[in-house]
């Protein structure tokens, strides 16, 4: 249903539901009259404009942030239209190359962004982060400042994964691999994050540390308000040395289905989020060490 003024004008008796004005809202959205990084008004202005109690504004926005359309709900000012609405939101797990974007593009839109990771490789938030820095440059959405801690394995490991069939990695060629993709996408991600200083004054850090063992999920944490949680299935395929191909056990990051736990969902998921959060600053604050992107 699509609730306008002239709708309520004619239906004055008609008592609206928050499904009505998540409704209306978001017909304003998708129309475009309300734009990504926009403010929504505040919370009483739309119960006078609706003619309803807050209370029932307030689960309409609940909804349209279930549904990844808005950012920053509970924080005591108005929210934000989300930068880029996933189509998909709240219903199915999406491939991990597919689903980050978007919610990082969300988080994005808040003044201060802070991103939290730990993976066996940066592949997939670098690629991920090519849509919010687009849109950065677009103007579409102006954080003030970004802080992103990754947590990565130690070159100093023995991985669990990648390694050949056959047995263990004799001349160090898997570890080697894996190696340098591990530092080139370190590089280009913080290079362009970085870039953002100089190009739009935004405040950057960006900082990488080493675990000592090979982590079998790869978590993102935004802003402390949503865990993304993906496994690293283990499978055989083809690695690929230039001259010649070596068969080993290894993972494709990009297409791990994605798990999304919103804080301000269920209590369940509040949990899930505090706990991870918990986890990784752990993590970060005890054995893990120092990692050079040489």
């Amino acid at each position: 249903m699509v609730v306008t003024q002239e709708n309520v004008a004619v239906n004055g008796s008609r008592k609206l539901t928050p499904q009505d004005i998540a409704d209306a809202l978001r017909d304003r959205i998708r129309s475009g009259d309300l734009k990504p990084g926009d403010r929504l008004p505040t919370q009483a202005v739309l119960a006078e404009e609706f003619g309803v109690e807050r209370g029932t504004v307030r689960q309409a926005l609940k909804t349209l942030q279930g549904d990844g359309l808005l950012a920053n709900v509970s924080k005591g000012s108005p929210p934000r239209i989300a930068a880029e609405p996933p189509a998909s939101a709240g219903v199915e797990p999406q491939a991990s190359m597919v689903g980050l974007a978007p919610r990082l593009s969300g988080a994005f839109s808040e003044p201060q962004v802070r991103i939290d990771v730990v993976s066996y490789t940066a592949e997939t938030l670098m690629i991920a982060l090519g849509e919010p820095v687009r849109l950065i440059h677009e103007g579409r959405i102006r954080p003030e400042s970004i802080a992103v801690r990754i947590l990565l394995p130690s070159s100093d490991i023995t991985l669990a994964f990648p390694r050949p069939t056959g047995g263990q990695d004799d001349e160090g060629r898997v570890h080697q691999r894996w190696l340098a993709q591990r530092n080139a996408q370190g590089q280009v991600l913080r290079h362009n994050l970085r870039a953002l200083r100089a190009s739009h004054g935004i405040d950057v850090d960006v900082s990488f540390r080493a675990l000592p063992f090979t982590p079998p999920v790869k978590l993102y944490l935004l802003n402390q308000q949503e865990a993304l949680l993906a496994y690293y299935t283990i499978e055989r395929s083809m690695l690929d040395f230039g001259s010649a191909e070596m068969e080993a056990f290894d993972v494709s990051g990009l297409k791990s289905p994605l798990f999304s736990f919103e804080k301000n969902a269920a209590p369940r998921d509040a949990a899930f989020v505090e706990e991870s959060q918990k986890w990784f600053d752990a993590l970060w604050a005890t054995i893990a060490t120092e990692l050079t992107l040489s």
